[in-house]
């Protein structure tokens, strides 16, 4: 128990100050492309980057690495703590995955029928759904980091699982609904990497590094395969050693200890700078009322909140789970509302949805999402500090 207590303080620390340096990226991205030095920001998200053996290339612009690369990296350890917490953490006990799957099940299903609802007139549009879908845990955590000890441990960790439950959701989302264009060749040996790895599993090798040289062949071969390359980091992770039999370190801890600070210091707020930097020039309040970004702002602010509120308020109410300790409903929707924080995630699903110079509403995605995202952070932590009044000091 104390060791658990101990992952969780650590890890509720690291992704609070992540998303604290998040907001600062975002905020860095929007000012600078905003200004006479927006230039740059093109110019260095347009930067090609190749890399060539032999028959093999792959080609990109900078944006793409990091869309496609460094967020390969974020869904590993997504995956690396997914597979811990079914093993061995509080996913590994139904009792404490009831309310906050429940919850995450009304986040994911009543955002993306908001977003339907404003925009079931246009397939285009159409193809954003899943947008408003996702909780960005660093952004949500760093709001409640913010307020220190007067957030019961007990909220932190609903919100840490009812997170970590929805970005599983969404992996299966962009795995069945945004992969197009399959390459037979690629996903055959896409699967040889993978059996490969499997079998070094069964075969008892416990060192990491044979794990990580394989899982850049696998990563290559479903970047090529049309299957989102990102994709290759969840499959790595679950088949990465969590426990050993020579006593020996767990590959699994080793991995998320070392991935941990870089996804949450470098390659998380690099990817909200690529990504947050919404240009301003031409837009007006009426751009706001476009279907697409009203429907992802609604679906963060409102639709998570009705959902996750509202399947939390069922399951309590119908005895399937007990409240969480020491907090009350007013913290509870406080919560609610904070899950409308998408700003990761549905970047990331934004920029397969709309492609850019593809889809007509490439762009937009964005200004709803960072609308929606900034009033659930505002209003969320609003109603966080109202409920939960400052310790007095003895």
């Amino acid at each position: 128990m104390v060791r658990i207590r101990h992952r969780l303080k650590r890890f509720v620390e690291l992704e609070s100050a992540g998303g604290i340096l998040l907001i600062l990226a975002a905020i860095l991205a929007l000012v600078i492309n905003n200004s006479p030095l927006s230039f740059l920001y093109d110019y260095f998200l347009e930067v090609p980057v190749a890399v060539k053996v032999g028959a093999l290339a792959i080609d990109k612009p900078l944006l793409l690495w990091i869309n496609d690369g460094l967020m390969a990296l974020f869904f590993l350890l997504i995956g690396l703590e997914v597979k811990r917490e079914l093993l061995e953490g509080h996913l590994s006990r139904p009792s404490q995955v009831v309310l906050p799957g429940m919850a995450a099940i009304g986040g994911m299903l009543v955002p993306a029928a908001v977003f339907w609802w404003f925009n079931h007139h246009e397939a285009e549009a159409l193809k954003g759904w899943a947008i408003p879908m996702a909780t960005d845990i660093a952004f949500a955590l760093g709001i409640l980091g913010l307020l220190g000890s007067r957030v019961p441990v007990t909220l932190k960790l609903f919100l840490m699982t009812l997170a970590i439950i929805d970005d599983l959701g969404a992996i299966v989302v962009i795995a069945l609904f945004y992969s197009a264009d399959l390459s037979n060749t690629s996903l055959v040996f896409a699967g040889i990497f993978l059996s490969t790895m499997v079998l070094m599993n069964r075969m008892g090798v416990n060192k990491l590094g044979p794990y990580l040289i394989i899982g850049l062949f696998l990563w290559v071969s479903v970047l090529k395969s049309g299957v989102h390359a990102t994709l290759a980091g969840v499959a790595m992770a679950f088949i990465i050693p969590l426990r050993t039999t020579d006593g020996s370190p767990s590959p699994l801890l080793l991995a998320e200890h070392a991935l941990h600070p870089w996804i949450a210091f470098a390659i998380m707020p690099i990817f909200a700078f690529a990504n947050a930097g919404v240009s301003l020039q031409g837009l007006t309040f009426a751009s706001l009322l476009d279907p697409v970004p009203l429907g992802i702002a609604a679906g963060l602010l409102i639709g998570k909140t009705v959902g996750v509120f509202g399947f939390s308020w069922l399951t309590i109410k119908t005895r399937m789970a007990d409240m969480p300790a020491a907090s009350n409903w007013t913290q509870i929707l406080a919560v609610s509302v904070l899950c409308g924080i998408g700003f990761t995630m549905s970047l990331f699903i934004g920029s397969l949805a709309f492609e850019p110079g593809v889809n007509p509403h490439a762009g937009l995605d964005r200004l709803g999402i960072l609308v929606g995202s900034f009033f659930s952070a505002v209003i969320g932590y609003w109603l966080m500090a109202k409920s939960s009044p400052a310790k007095e000091q003895p």
